[in-house]
């Protein structure tokens, strides 16, 4: 496959350094947290290794016919999670924007009077991002509030593997003691334990001077088989493998997207936290080859997902994974399912699907969840941005008649967008503001409306969310 040509990339990529915080152990509840000045370095940095890589002309993995100088944002899309963690996610996703698209003076406009505009800061590309809260979608932050999870965790916590590990570690919890300040030296705990030497092992020079040799070594060793073990499952559909069970439906529609020559999506960035790679590492046989990558990445780590067009004879599309795990690491290749080689997509897409959740409802089926929240299951985060918006015009349309009027037809529009959106099933999913049609089952693609599909006539509902730019469901 050296001679295949890129037709498009998904990136997985974790955030950047911050200051530690709490995760409960059996919950996974956590506190916020802060990004540091190095942390958005390090997501500029690979901001700018992505763009060598794939947006260069001259690079063996340059995607065919993608606009590199300036963004174009019908080929490009953002996920980015902000649930756990706070805006740490989001400011590491906007850092490596920065690198991946830099300032560039073209990014100018001519206005009628024949002056020229040059965008501030030298021309500062601002590619829209999708902020996905996992109180309205789950697909990037699935182990919350899942019973299940829950569940899934204590098993692994009263596993015999697991108090063996607990006694091995006792020599290490009574040294350690003194390095932690109070918090419990227990192997349940021990995510907390080592991020926080960690984080005061590289921003605080006293502790650094005074931490005996080995001890962030044994805390890693320790977190990492702690993580590996809540956040991975011997079947590919267990739901420790939750966070990659939520991740496959973005990657899979996603791939399908970048196939079909009618769509222009060829570079998908999602930012996110380091559970999903575990995950997904298990989910697709990785680990077997590469035991190392059973723990938890290093701060700016991402996988990459090469769609590619094989070579001749063999015109197929496939799949090459590459992982780079931080700043100080270059990609590396990595052969899923017992592959030796790139996959077909075919082949990938036919082993994954099923492992896929792909709704909130299907969420809250397999966490077993009980509680009724209707942000659950909301699809579109438009819809959370008109909510915003319709109060202010509420109070505005106090003032006037007028707005009064706007006020009553934005009640009416809402009401028919939540009664199609029942119509819908909630299966649909909103695709970019310019009308492209994402595929949503593995046996249609979408065009036009209007017109018949591959599979024969579907049903479609026009909901407008902004006049300009309707979005179309199934």
């Amino acid at each position: 496959m050296l001679l295949s040509k890129v037709l498009g990339v998904i990136v997985i990529a974790r955030n950047g350094d911050r200051y530690n915080y709490y995760q409960d152990p059996n919950t996974y509840a956590a506190s916020n947290t802060e990004t540091t000045a190095l942390g958005v370095v390090e997501s500029h940095q690979l901001g700018s290794y992505l763009r060598s890589t794939y947006l260069d002309s001259s690079s063996p993995s340059y995607i065919q016919g993608i606009r590199s100088d300036l963004v174009d944002n019908s080929e490009v899309k953002v996920r980015v999670k902000a649930g756990v963690e706070g805006s740490v996610v989001f400011d590491s996703a906007i850092a490596l924007l920065q690198g991946l698209f830099p300032p560039n003076v073209n990014n100018r406009i001519k206005l009628a009077n024949e002056t020229t505009v040059v965008a501030p800061l030298g021309g500062y590309q601002y590619v829209p991002v999708e902020t996905v809260e996992p109180g309205n979608d789950r697909s990037l932050e699935s182990w919350t509030n899942c019973p299940a999870f829950e569940k899934h965790t204590k098993e692994f916590y009263a596993s015999q593997e697991f108090k063996n590990k607990a006694n091995e570690a006792q020599s290490f919890f009574r040294g350690v003691k003194d390095y932690v300040f109070g918090r419990p030296t227990t192997l349940e705990n021990i995510w907390n334990i080592y991020d926080y030497m960690n984080t005061e092992l590289i921003h605080n020079k006293t502790y650094a001077h005074r931490l005996p040799p080995t001890f962030i070594e044994q805390a890693r060793a320790y977190a990492n088989f702690h993580e590996n073990g809540v956040f991975s499952d011997k079947d590919i559909l267990g739901v420790g493998n939750i966070a990659g069970r939520t991740l496959l439906h973005t990657l899979l529609t996603s791939l399908e997207r970048i196939a079909f020559n009618g769509d222009p999506l060829q570079f998908l960035l999602i930012e996110t936290t380091y559970q999903p790679f575990i995950s997904f590492f298990h989910q697709t046989g990785i680990t077997a080859e590469h035991p190392e990558l059973q723990g938890i990445p290093n701060y700016a780590s991402a996988i990459a997902i090469e769609l590619r067009r094989g070579s001749p004879p063999d015109l197929r599309d496939f799949l090459r994974i590459k992982f780079k795990n931080g700043t100080t690491d270059n990609f590396k290749d990595l052969h899923v399912f017992g592959h030796h080689a790139d996959i077909p997509l075919t082949e990938f897409i036919y082993r994954a699907e099923n492992a896929a959740i792909t709704s909130n409802k299907q969420w809250k089926e397999v966490c077993g969840a009980k509680t009724s929240t209707s942000g659950f299951f909301s699809t579109a985060s438009a819809s959370n941005v008109q909510a915003a918006f319709s109060g202010a015009f509420a109070f505005v349309g106090l003032l006037g008649l007028l707005a009064i009027a706007k006020l009553v037809r934005r009640s009416r529009t809402r009401a028919r967008e939540a009664r199609l959106r029942l119509e819908g099933d909630e299966v649909s999913h909103a695709v970019n503001d310019y009308g492209s049609i994402t595929r949503e089952r593995s046996d249609w693609y979408g065009g036009d409306p209007t017109s018949p599909v591959a599979s024969g006539e579907r049903p479609f509902v026009a909901v407008s969310y902004y006049p300009e730019h309707p979005r179309w469901f199934l």
